[in-house]
């Protein structure tokens, strides 16, 4: 198997490496880079490119390891068994099984993407450690041990929000996603408007670069921002004063919402405007 990219993502030659390296080793693929630069979208790409069904679970900071496996609802069965319900018989009406068990239990092979590790407490990792590295886990109230039938492709990602243990660490293949040049920025743009005019997209790359050079800025704009103010800028009924991207006596690019985040990232572009037409 042979990671390529697909005609909606533009992988580079190091990611790709990365996607084939992690299957071959059969290891989790721990992806790291700026938000915005496609860490999700990449396993959404991975189970197109090779026709895997995709099992996603979203990582928030109240997650526990445990909602991977399983989760046992006691209360339900306490209140079925006052009930005189039947069903309390069998405990396993009231196991849920979690991400990994459905990953586990696939009829075939799946991509399993475990998006934004970092959000969760800072032993998550740890406790997975075993069911990521030996692809089985214990179900304590039936006594039983779920194996997985086929090894899913796991890519996790993270945001760098806080620091992962060194030992969930070296049971990864890790991959950095730089920031795309200009050059492949204009590859990632013509895959999402082929037939947009060359003199908007070069503009609106220089005023995005410059953007993101611009020292103090609190949040720089994402590739993911980019296109969100490329397809603003491209959408007929704007009017046409604002497809001049370089007005010097605009402070800030026209419809700066979809790059800029804050209002300290825009006041900062104000003031500095301002010393500048003062300098100047």
């Amino acid at each position: 198997m042979k990671f390529q990219g697909t005609e909606h993502y533009i992988a580079t030659d190091d990611l790709r490496l990365a996607v084939d390296a992690s299957v071959t080793l059969e290891r989790p693929l721990l992806i790291k880079g700026e938000p915005g630069t496609g860490k999700t979208r990449l396993a959404e790409e991975v189970a197109a490119a090779f026709a895997l069904p995709l099992i996603t679970w979203h990582i928030k900071s109240t997650t526990k390891a445990q909602q991977g496996l399983y989760e046992y609802d006691a209360v339900s069965r306490l209140r079925d068994s006052q009930l005189g319900d039947e069903r309390v018989r069998d405990i396993r009406h009231y196991i849920k099984p979690g991400k990994l068990w459905e990953a586990f239990q696939n009829e075939q092979r799946c991509v399993l993407l475990i998006d934004e590790i970092d959000k969760a407490d800072i032993e998550f990792p740890n406790d997975l450690l075993l069911e990521l590295d030996r692809m089985e886990f214990f179900v304590y109230e039936t006594q039983e041990t779920v194996r997985a039938r086929h090894r899913p492709i796991v890519i996790i990602t993270s945001n760098n929000e806080k620091e992962l243990p060194d030992a969930f660490l070296r049971r990864c293949f890790f991959h950095y996603i730089r920031f795309p040049d200009n050059a492949t920025l204009k590859r990632i743009i013509d895959v999402h408007f082929p037939k947009l005019r060359d003199e908007l997209v070069q503009e609106a790359l220089q005023v995005f670069f410059e953007l993101r050079q611009v020292p103090g800025l609190k949040k720089k704009p994402s590739t993911s921002e980019l296109i969100d103010w490329l397809r603003l800028l491209a959408a007929d009924d704007l009017a046409p004063e604002l497809r001049s991207l370089r007005d010097p006596r605009q402070a800030i690019p026209p419809l700066y919402g979809a790059l800029l985040k804050s209002e300290a990232d825009v006041h900062l572009l104000e003031r500095l405007a301002f010393m500048s037409r003062r300098g100047g």
